[in-house]
């Protein structure tokens, strides 16, 4: 994992002072570094009966759609509200100050469908939870969430108790 690790440059003070950006597109530009993170988000979930994967605005999409390929199953966004052309569900989920909330075409899961949820990042939790609701909302059987990176001291993971969750890096 620290190879990993070393392909991600870090970035203080962004979005604003206090914080540690980690950039991931310095990983995403390096061909063996990104192969390497796309095994560690699949490899766990080969031979799982995964039927699709739901990928979560917007590097979950670029993770998500190659995770798909690789289990050689669908791929469905869960993208920000008016983004989607067909009619949708919604999910409202808490912020720090407010509510923000998701959206996914309606038809996007099947009744009983094994679902893989996949996104870059696990900080707080706010929108890997909402994003398990709309799938099963929908009626998806959500077996596991893979993440790329977890912020362990955000606790995003307490948000998810109830799920199986893979995070390849821990920060």
């Amino acid at each position: 994992m620290e190879f990993l690790k070393s392909k991600i440059r870090h970035i203080p003070d962004f979005p604003k002072a206090g914080i540690l950006f980690y950039d991931i597109t310095t990983l995403l530009r390096d061909a063996d570094g990104f192969r390497s993170a796309i095994d560690g988000l699949s490899d766990p979930f080969q031979n799982q009966g995964i039927e699709l994967v739901v990928g979560i605005e917007s590097r979950g999409f670029v993770f998500g759609a190659v995770v798909a390929d690789r289990l050689r199953c669908g791929f469905a966004p869960v993208r920000k509200p008016g983004k989607l052309p067909s009619k949708s569900v919604r999910e409202m989920y808490s912020l720090e100050y407010g509510t923000d909330s998701l959206e996914m075409h309606d038809d996007a899961v099947h009744r009983g469908q094994r679902v893989l949820i996949v996104d870059d990042l696990l900080a707080t939790g706010g929108t890997a939870r909402a994003t398990t609701q709309l799938v099963r909302r929908l009626g998806g059987d959500v077996r596991a969430l893979s993440f790329l990176i977890e912020l362990v001291g955000l606790e995003g993971r307490k948000r998810l108790a109830d799920e199986s969750v893979h995070s390849l890096l821990k920060y």
